[in-house]
């Protein structure tokens, strides 16, 4: 079967943390729990689904205490949402109260939006542009 554009994407990420980074993204940014699970056997990672019903996307954040890979993410591991418009304005302090920290992503991501290291460090920019092919 061929990838198409209405191909799902997963992104996966280790986690420290999966309660505080599971907050910054449902408390913070407003996605739902889509599916959980722990891990009951030694091979087996906790694990927590987040996205948005129905989204051809959804981040897995997966971590406890078989996790082997620490979180190693660098200021160019951006997940970017194209908002199309700035973003609400309640929405970033709501951020921060979720254990977002506000960071620099660069020039050109601080003109078109802001930037939030999750509690993993992972990067997350709200981006005010609209999201172009050309």
């Amino acid at each position: 079967m061929p990838i198409t554009a209405d191909t799902h994407v997963r992104l996966a990420r280790p986690s420290r943390d999966l309660a505080a980074a599971e907050r910054f993204w449902t408390q913070g940014l407003g996605l739902d729990v889509l599916y959980r699970s722990e891990g009951g056997h030694a091979d087996e990672h906790d694990l927590v689904m987040l996205g948005l019903p129905g989204a051809g996307w959804h981040l897995e954040l997966v971590g406890g205490s078989t996790l082997t890979v620490e979180p190693r993410p660098t200021g160019e591991d951006l997940f970017v949402l194209y908002l199309d418009g700035p973003a609400d304005h309640e929405l970033v302090p709501r951020m921060e109260r979720a254990g977002g920290t506000r960071v620099s992503a660069g020039p050109y991501w601080d003109r078109w939006g802001v930037t939030f290291a999750d509690p993993d460090g992972y990067r997350l920019v709200l981006c005010t542009r609209a999201w172009s092919n050309d």
